[in-house]
């Protein structure tokens, strides 16, 4: 096993520059003068989903505990906030289901898996994560922001990445890798993509490579594309 130590002071500042340009890059684009003829504003909405996507995997890295190894209330601490900031998504909450999934990958009991079509599945998986009180927080921050920043900016860069992050999220880290049938030999009944580094960050920090997450869940995101052979 990999020693998670090795990876400690080098995964809280991976969170931090996550943490820090999701939230530069959202204050400086409620500003952005928008123009539907130029490339910039659909570059920057994509940038911006990235890295609400990165918010949740670091969240994520946070529930294996490799966020902060060896300071678990630090490491509590990052997936709490990246969690939150996530569409006010409670990391208390997110931790138990998830080490469900892993440990009842692809059954009944798995939270995270639907036995149907893209489209039920996906509201399926919404169903499990997503909270009253957490549109009423969302209700009220859009409300807020439109006080103080064009309605325009807000919907592009605050709600629709967030929107496209859950299809992120959802797509290339639960659907891809466990829809259909999985053989006997398959002990963590989960697909992998093909090996492309740069295609697998882009499209989900590496979560794509899915068999190889659950084989080896002690691995950040940013070390896990090692584990591809």
């Amino acid at each position: 096993m990999v020693k998670v130590e090795k990876y400690k002071y080098k995964g809280v500042i991976i969170a931090a520059v996550i943490i820090v340009c999701w939230a530069a890059l959202l204050l400086y684009l409620l500003r952005f003068p928008v123009s539907y003829t130029s490339i910039q504003p659909y570059i920057f909405l994509l940038l911006q989903t990235h890295l609400y996507t990165g918010l949740f995997i670091t969240a994520h890295d946070a529930m294996h505990g490799v966020a902060a190894p060896g300071n678990p209330k630090l490491n509590k601490a990052i997936g709490t906030l990246t969690a939150f900031l996530f569409a006010y998504n409670w990391y208390p909450r997110l931790l138990p289901r998830h080490h469900q999934h892993h440990r009842y990958v692809a059954t009944a009991q798995d939270p995270d898996y639907h036995h149907g079509s893209f489209w039920p599945w996906y509201f399926s998986f919404l169903k499990q994560y997503i909270t009253w009180w957490q549109l009423l927080l969302m209700a009220v921050t859009f409300n807020v922001l439109k006080l103080y920043f064009p309605l325009e900016n807000v919907v592009l860069f605050w709600m629709v990445p967030a929107i496209l992050a859950t299809f992120q999220l959802f797509y290339f880290g639960t659907y891809l890798p466990h829809k259909g049938e999985h053989t006997a030999d398959n002990k963590h009944k989960s697909g992998t993509q093909a090996r492309n580094h740069l295609w697998a960050f882009i499209s989900c920090y590496f979560f794509g490579y899915h068999y190889e997450h659950h084989d080896k869940p002690y691995l950040p995101w940013w070390q896990l594309y090692k584990a591809k052979v």
